[in-house]
């Protein structure tokens, strides 16, 4: 076979690829073998799937519904291209009685439409919108295995591995941001045999590829040239991006631009002061010092006084996470969330609003017990020791690995297994016993 990631080589029986590929199936979730002539794109998906604790009998959970999964929808950036989407697939997939779906990052389905009587059918197993089809959540599946693997695949009959799904056929192909690289989700065509051609794979790679392209047309309204942009999360120094330029800030000029952006309204010396300085012997006069050589290095007109103001909008991420928990986008919060508030930074207000933001995000992820994003946030850098992150994850994707490193924690930190009681109104870090 010329390429590795479609289903048939030309001339190969379909038919009889089906019985071979049952008996495989049955020879692995028995013996945990995988005897030839599996793909090894599929073997190493299976055995993925197995670690992840997916049974082959399962099926995939709904996890958004109504509101949630249209306001998840409308933030997601590739809700831009759907109308591309459904003008070079939708005939397609109307026309030969399969389905148009578009998955996001973590495997999770926001749209599937095509044909009413495949729709039908697909409905039995959950392939709907808000469902969670990530290789985790429901092991070997095109659109689950192509952002797992950030790659362009075809899935086969008994390739899948859960049986409900054995009688399908999908090919998915992800969908990058043009200018982070970073995978969105991917797209994925959906039916029966007829789509184990490698022009059905080809297809979904040509989609993706354009849908890249018209998405580097578009201009984010946070990237904007007349929009100043603050970045000051998981970074001890803030950047300024206004103007075309990319501007480092020092430590306290990255927390006094964080206060302002804040507060559009502007804050009095003394309020400023307050908010930056533990230490109650430091003077106005240091404050004006400092704000005089972040005028400068400003430029004239952005930092006016009298209160203390920025003239012109800042969008900052903190601001933009704070946003989104709100409005009950979860995803894309946790997408934006890529560490501490100026993490190193001592300044009250600064402190204040780090700890605010993250217990704020990390309380909606324990109550949320979506998997991946607590898999994220656990084994992210801030995530690493956070117990109760561990146990919630424990209790949504129970693996080996999972399991060892909570009683590690536990051990550890010299604290009982059980669950801990949040207290009212937030959620606490669990920080290690002084030496």
């Amino acid at each position: 076979m010329t390429d590795p990631w479609v289903a048939l080589e030309p001339g190969a029986d379909p038919a009889e690829r089906v019985r071979v590929l049952r008996r495989a199936h049955e020879t692995f979730t028995t013996a945990g073998t995988v005897p030839r002539p599996v793909r090894s794109v599929v073997a190493e998906s299976w055995q993925r799937s197995a670690r992840a604790g997916v049974g082959p009998d399962g099926t995939a959970r709904v996890e958004l519904t109504d509101g949630d999964l249209g306001t998840y929808r409308a933030e997601h950036p590739l809700a831009r291209v759907m109308p591309l989407f459904r003008e070079l697939l939708g005939t397609f997939a109307a026309d030969g009685e399969h389905l148009l779906a578009v998955c996001d990052a973590h495997g999770r389905l926001l749209w599937v439409e095509g044909h009413p009587a495949t729709r039908r059918l697909a409905d039995r197993m959950n392939f709907v919108p808000g469902a969670r089809w990530s290789e985790t959540a429901v092991g070997t599946n095109a659109p689950g295995t192509a952002v797992a693997l950030d790659r362009s695949v075809q899935v086969f009959a008994a390739e899948h591995f859960i049986r409900r799904v054995q009688p399908w056929t999908c090919a998915a192909a992800p969908v990058h941001d043009p200018h982070t690289g970073r995978v969105l989700g991917a797209v994925d065509i959906t039916g029966g045999d007829r789509l184990a051609h490698p022009h059905s794979l080809g297809f979904v790679r040509a989609v993706a590829r354009a849908a890249e392209s018209q998405l580097a047309l578009l201009v984010p309204p946070s990237r904007a040239e007349d929009t100043t942009v603050l970045s000051a999360l998981g970074r001890d120094e803030a950047e300024l991006r206004m103007d075309g330029q990319r501007i480092r800030l020092s430590r306290r000029h990255s927390e006094i631009l964080v206060l302002l952006a804040r507060h559009p309204e502007g804050l009095t010396g003394d309020e400023l002061l307050c908010a930056l300085y533990a230490d109650e012997s430091v003077t106005p006069v240091t404050l004006r010092a400092e704000l005089a050589r972040l005028r400068r290095l400003l430029g004239p007109g952005l930092l006016a006084s009298r209160p203390y103001r920025l003239t012109a909008a800042v969008e900052s991420d903190a601001a933009v996470v704070e946003r989104r928990l709100e409005t009950g986008a979860l995803m894309a919060a946790a997408q934006a969330y890529t560490g501490p508030l100026l993490p190193a930074s001592q300044a009250p207000a600064v402190t204040r609003l780090r700890r605010r933001l993250a217990d704020g995000l990390r309380t909606a992820l324990i109550a949320h017990r979506d998997p991946d994003l607590l898999a994220d946030w656990a084994h992210a850098p801030w995530g690493e020791d956070d117990l109760e992150a561990w146990r919630a994850l424990a209790a949504v994707r129970p693996t080996s690995a999972v399991r060892a490193r909570l009683a590690a924690l536990e051990a550890e930190l010299a604290v009982p297994a059980g669950p801990l009681p949040l207290p009212a109104g937030r959620a606490t870090y669990l920080q290690r016993p002084p030496v």
